[in-house]
């Protein structure tokens, strides 16, 4: 018997990129996993996978809570934005758009589950950040925002629900091979700098991130809330002379 065997998920943008890798994954290990996007994945039939039509920007996150199972183990929140442009050409619609998505989304959905994840508890909750957010990065503004205000409600969170037995813990990933970062990796030589700017000279694939959120929402993490896991090649804290 797998680990996750009769534990339920929520995988909140699971249709695609690092989100999709991370449903395979809870589904290969026995977890029984509920997704909920925009867009459906064609292969989620045949994992007999649970989704739900679902737009974090508009719909009625009621949707969500008559949706999840009674009992729910793990909520990862994968949607993200990748909004680069020099500062001043950055608009307040930019900063609202970012700040709606990666924030206030994250917060509607934790409260809609708040009561499975209760009843599910120990449970673990996972958002993700990014690199930069630890490194300042040129043109990134709006979205490094954004993920430090994600950073700042897990950790908040984490304290809060912690004699609840419920886990908050972020990923920060570098740039990732996924189609929200399509355009910055549509050539090879875009490809190859990105790459040289981590020491491990590679850029990040879906599954390095899944991996990462599996093993936050598994056993193994048990003793493990509050954090912000750095999965970048190495950028955040290395400098190769």
């Amino acid at each position: 018997m797998n680990e996750l065997t009769g534990k339920n998920f929520m995988v909140i943008g699971g249709s695609s990129g690092i989100g999709l890798a991370l449903v395979h994954i809870l589904h290969r290990d026995g977890g029984a996993v509920y997704e909920a996007s925009r867009t459906e994945a064609p292969d989620f039939a045949d994992a007999d996978v649970k989704h739900l039509p679902f737009d974090i920007t508009g719909d009625d996150f009621s949707a969500l809570s008559q949706f999840a199972p009674e009992t729910l183990h793990g909520l990862v929140y994968c949607p993200g934005t990748i909004t680069l442009r020099p500062f001043t050409r950055l608009t307040e619609k930019d900063f609202m758009n970012d700040f709606r998505l990666n924030v206030l989304g994250a917060v509607h959905t934790i409260q809609a589950l708040i009561p499975s994840l209760k009843r599910g508890a120990p449970s673990s909750v996972v958002l993700f950040s990014t690199v930069a957010t630890r490194v300042g990065m040129n043109f990134h503004a709006s979205v490094a925002s954004a993920k430090s205000a994600v950073e700042g409600l897990v950790k908040s969170l984490a304290a809060e629900y912690a004699r609840t037995a419920i886990r908050f813990n972020v990923v920060a990933p570098s740039i990732t091979e996924t189609p929200l970062a399509a355009q910055l990796l549509n050539t090879q030589q875009k490809t190859e700098r990105s790459a040289k700017r981590h020491p491990l000279e590679r850029i990040g694939k879906p599954e390095d991130m899944a991996k990462a959120a599996r093993f936050l929402v598994g056993q193994d993490a048990g003793w493990v809330t509050g954090q912000v896991l750095q999965v970048d090649g190495g950028l955040s804290s290395l400098s190769l002379l």
